[in-house]
């Protein structure tokens, strides 16, 4: 089994960047094997199709495509945006749909979010499940959002509150676990 980690987020001190820091040590410690990527490193114009027609689907999007397609499991923490998806992932889903075969069909998701608001993102979590499910992708049904988050890491990027951590770790366990079950499928 392989995860695959990645925020929805450009900013390079992101909130969300720094809780998936904190999923990558715990999947390091449990020995789950994983890869975490910036979106950054992927630079893709808006989803336009005349871009898609004149110059076909950039080299960016299809190296991503090959890491997702290797990939059982999906984890993305993300802010909201106004209350919905994050530009940059809505950008990156739009662009990924037009690879063929499309590397997100049948792969596992779990949504994580944080925000400084006291919603923590949970607003742009339920709006970002929808163009995944319209993909065909296996949603998990729980999600992290954790409110507040300019004020719940420490100057070494680790959770201050042990039951925040304690919270996030049990929901990566049972997630786990259900990749598992469902590779048996």
């Amino acid at each position: 089994m392989e995860v695959l980690l990645f925020a929805g987020s450009l900013q390079v001190g992101s909130l969300n960047k720094k809780l998936l820091r904190i999923v990558k040590k715990y999947l390091e410690d449990k020995k789950i094997k994983h890869t975490l990527i910036d979106l950054l490193d992927f630079a893709m114009p808006v989803y336009n199709q005349d871009i898609e027609k004149s110059t076909g689907i950039p080299a960016t999007v299809q190296k991503l495509a090959e890491y997702i397609k290797d990939v059982e499991a999906i984890i993305i923490a993300s802010p909201e945006y106004n209350g919905t998806i994050s530009s940059p992932l809505k950008n990156t889903v739009d662009w990924l749909s037009r690879c063929k075969p499309m590397p997100l069909t049948d792969k596992q998701l779990l949504l994580l979010s944080t925000s400084p608001s006291q919603f923590g993102g949970v607003r742009g979590v339920w709006h970002t499940r929808v163009p995944f499910e319209m993909l065909g992708v296996h949603m998990y049904p729980t999600m992290f959002s954790l409110e507040r988050g300019n004020m719940q890491f420490n100057e070494k990027g680790l959770l201050i509150d042990i039951t925040v951590e304690k919270r996030l770790k049990k929901l990566i366990d049972a997630f786990i676990v259900h990749i598992q079950k469902f590779e048996k499928i």
